[in-house]
């Protein structure tokens, strides 16, 4: 709740660049709208590929990775979870669904997050849907082993407390309308993470609150563009941000502009590559090929042909393969191993 502070908001300095990125942000928002109603199709396609790489994405932030096939299985609810890993996946996508579907109808109160957070572990034997019992830290491994705690959060004692004000200031502020709600926005999620309010999966309900809030804030490319995956593969900077802003929180001396920088970043990146995708389904048959080019480039260094093909519904696999075996012609790529199960790797 320190970001909510009296006055604090206010005393922020943006510099011109960042009101330059908000204006983007507003036209984009504009466009969004032509989209819905000119492409149907195409949006539902990027609708299931989104809703399959922000599950992915946001659980594998946290270490928690399910095997290729059971995953795609899971997430086209064609099977049932197996272990905790799996249980935890299914739960995301069921919670990240709600949102799209029903997110007006969702207020931001302590109960929805405790009730967020409960959805997204039914399926796992954790106690879930209560706030923290005992205090936590966060942490990080150095490179020579070494553990260190990177940040304090608020305490077990005062966790009810401050989520309660957080809420009560959050919507205030945001009925008022004074600050841009973008940067509303950001700055109740990075408070909420300073809290970190629960035992396990602090991170993945941020990220949910984060695409929650914008579509209540009218940025509904969180629905087509997966914000999960662009901040997966930000993830270093994703934490070295998140580290300098939470710096001095605890005495309300923090800077919320790094914060505002990285995730406004992330916002815009979705919305070009949405207008992208968009542009490419939309053209000819033979724009396949750039499609799938331009898929690869925004997959991990190194990636599977089922990967490639969730990122491409609509193209066959047999067309993949020769995309593929064209990139490696042209020194862009290399095949590690034979068959069908084999990797292929981005050369530099």
């Amino acid at each position: 709740m320190k970001s909510f502070d009296r006055n604090f908001l206010e005393q922020q300095a943006v510099p011109i660049e960042m009101a330059g990125t908000l204006r983007a942000l507003g036209e984009y928002r504009g466009k969004q709208e032509l989209f819905t109603r000119q492409t149907p199709q195409v949006l539902e396609t990027l609708r299931q590929v989104a809703i399959i790489q922000s599950t992915e994405s946001s659980n594998r932030i946290e270490g928690v990775v399910v095997p290729e096939k059971r995953l795609r299985a899971l997430l086209e609810k064609k099977g049932t979870p197996k272990n905790r890993p799996e249980a935890e996946v299914v739960g995301y996508r069921d919670v990240l669904a709600r949102i799209h579907t029903s997110f007006q109808r969702i207020e931001i109160t302590p109960e929805a997050i405790l009730k967020m957070h409960k959805e997204m572990f039914r399926r796992t034997a954790l106690p879930a849907g209560g706030w923290k019992r005992r205090d936590n830290s966060i942490e990080e491994r150095l490179p020579d082993g070494w553990w260190i705690t990177r940040f304090a959060p608020a305490s077990a004692a005062h966790t009810p407390s401050y989520m309660k004000e957080l809420c009560v200031r959050f919507n205030r502020l945001w009925e008022e309308q004074r600050v841009d709600r973008l940067l509303l926005l950001h700055a109740f999620v990075l408070d909420f993470l300073c809290i970190h309010p629960f035992t396990d999966g602090n991170g993945r309900v941020s990220r949910l609150l984060t695409v929650l809030l914008l579509h209540q804030a009218g940025y509904d490319v969180g629905r087509y563009i997966s914000i999960e995956r662009l901040i997966e593969e930000s993830k270093q900077s994703y934490h070295e941000v998140l580290q300098e802003s939470s710096q001095k929180w605890h005495e309300g001396r923090h800077r919320l502009l790094p914060w505002w920088q990285f995730s406004l970043g992330i916002l815009l990146t979705a919305y070009k590559e949405f207008e992208d995708r968009v542009g490419v389904v939309r053209a000819s048959r033979g724009a396949k090929t750039t499609w799938v080019r331009e898929a690869v480039q925004h997959l991990p260094a190194t990636f599977g042909v089922g990967e490639l093909a969730r990122a491409c519904p609509g193209v066959s696999r047999p067309m993949i393969r020769v995309i593929l075996e064209k990139l490696r012609d042209e020194g862009k790529l290399e095949v590690l191993g034979t068959g069908r199960g084999a990797m292929w790797r981005k050369r530099r």
